[in-house]
């Protein structure tokens, strides 16, 4: 058998190609940013082919620089940003509009009237999701409104519809000539879309859309042992290789923190946060303001599914920092910044641009930094982003211990925040318990590697990718309780100053 896995990592500010031995350790990597568009207040989106093109350059760059070839790969993982949604002419391969990013807002009024009219209970009991902006149900809506000719060209076979997973593995299996029109079930559970009984699209949810059957990917399990299909020979890879697993980023990441078990969590910590609780083959319905998810399927095996606090803005609030106020060059900037103070001198920040998700779910949200005196300097609004990252995540702990009863006694952290070591020491603080952090802190590709690799028999079985996982680093609570909770109690208040800021 060769001896490598490669990973594909679609994210939200970038893409990464990753490749992983047997052991789990990673071989070699390349990633490029691709731009963020923001064409009005609370509208992001991303350009669908240079998402494409900068996929194609990542592959292509790892394999040179370790003179890697198709033929060294056992098998191939997807993974991606979810909910961020294209609708392109599989005939031409061009997109008909710019990819709608799971951050963006326009969709409110959608799902506001979905909640008005008593629809949006028929989505929570199907889906295990609430009327939001976030999923793509909406975002496809908005296209098939507001783009002319895409609802006609749906009826010609010329439009369909894919998150960034479907778009990347269509591409890679050929495109227009051929390309392979699927998602997995992960990516399907955040659309709005798909019932979790049955692990299908659902007529009933189509209509609350006007979306047709037609346009949308066929839903496969997330690792299939004999791949969804191979990549195009004269493609990126220069050959061809099976891809076997396609996973959500939230998802991967379950699986690359190695959370096979009812009750082990991870939290990601990238441009947005993501706390998944591992539930088992039960789908626990969530009383306290989270999402019941697909966690992940693996062959014929049952679906195994997860309690989800999705953040919507902690990393992407350092990169605030750094693209629109300048106040540093670079994210790990942010650290050495915040660490010139002791604490944020009463400043609280409440990113929340593109409202607030998990536990609150308030579309009307919008970022503000309360508690302000002349004392305060760019420093403090530094350490003020870490915490902010750290508080929100506090808030998802706390609802997940309510809706599962789970109390964490150690919390698995993954993702590029995770290098921020005040940010993570901080978090141990704010939490009050120990915040342990993986040797390989991407744990999103080395999930989909994982999954690719077990379905192609690389590794025999989850034991196996078990004893891989190594901790790196630990940190211990430093606070007392007494300021953890009148820190808490700080954040509770600045976050009802971000209430009710936009109408619509």
């Amino acid at each position: 058998m060769p001896d490598f896995v490669g990973a594909v990592d679609q994210g939200t500010t970038s893409t990464r190609f990753m490749v992983f031995d047997h052991e789990g350790a990673e071989v070699a990597k390349f990633q490029l940013e691709h731009e963020q568009i923001l064409p009005r207040a609370g509208w992001v989106e991303h350009n669908p082919i240079e998402i494409w093109t900068s996929t194609a350059a990542v592959i292509q760059t790892t394999l040179q620089r370790t003179r890697l070839h198709d033929y060294d790969l056992a098998a191939l993982g997807v993974t991606n940003q979810r909910e961020t949604t294209v609708v392109w002419n599989p005939r031409t391969g061009r997109p008909y509009y710019n990819a709608i990013v799971w951050q963006d807002t326009r969709t409110d009024r959608i799902a506001a009237a979905l909640e008005r009219d008593g629809r949006g209970q028929v989505i929570r009991e199907k889906t295990g999701l609430r009327p939001d902006a976030y999923f793509s149900g909406g975002k496809i809506q908005w296209i098939l409104e507001n783009v002319d000719g895409v609802r006609e060209a749906v009826g010609r076979g010329e439009a369909v519809f894919g998150n960034t997973d479907t778009w990347t593995v269509w591409n890679l299996t050929g495109g227009p000539n051929g390309g392979v029109h699927i998602t997995d079930v992960t990516n399907a559970s955040r659309t709005m879309l798909m019932n979790l009984d049955t692990l299908d699209w659902d007529d009933e949810l189509l209509s609350f859309f006007g979306i047709p059957r037609e346009m949308l990917p066929e839903i496969r399990p997330s690792a299939e042992p004999e791949g969804y299909g191979t990549t195009f020979r004269y493609g990126p890879l220069g050959g061809e290789v099976t891809i076997n697993a396609i996973l959500g980023d939230q998802q991967a990441a379950t699986v690359g923190q190695v959370c096979f078990s009812p009750g082990e969590a991870k939290n990601t910590y990238g441009t947005g946060n993501f706390l998944l609780l591992n539930t088992g083959t039960d789908r626990v319905r969530s009383e306290s303001g989270l999402l019941t998810t697909v966690a992940y399927q693996f062959g014929d095996q049952p679906a195994v599914f997860a309690l989800e606090g999705s953040i919507a803005v902690t990393g992407s609030a350092v990169q605030w920092l750094r693209d629109q106020l300048h106040i540093i060059t670079s994210a790990p900037q942010s650290e050495s910044l915040a660490r010139q103070v002791e604490d944020s001198g009463g400043m609280y920040f409440v990113p929340a641009f593109s409202g607030l998700f998990a536990p609150y779910w308030r579309a009307d949200a919008r970022g503000a930094i309360v508690g302000l005196s002349r004392f305060n300097n760019d420093a403090h609004l530094a350490r003020a982003t870490l915490e902010a990252i750290c508080y929100q995540s506090r808030d998802v702990v706390e609802a997940m211990q309510r809706d599962s009863g789970v109390v964490l006694d150690v919390l698995k952290v993954d993702g590029g925040v995770t290098s921020n070591n005040l940010c993570m020491q901080l978090q141990s603080d704010i939490l009050g318990v120990p915040v342990s952090r993986p040797v390989v802190s991407e744990t999103t590709a080395l999930g989909a590697a994982y999954a690719a690799g077990l379905a192609a028999g690389y590794w025999r079985d989850t034991d196996e990718l078990r004893a891989h996982w190594a901790e790196d680093r630990r940190w211990e609570p430093r606070w007392s309780e007494e300021r953890r909770e009148q820190a808490y109690a700080g954040w509770k208040r600045a976050v009802t100053k971000a209430f009710d800021w936009t109408q619509d």
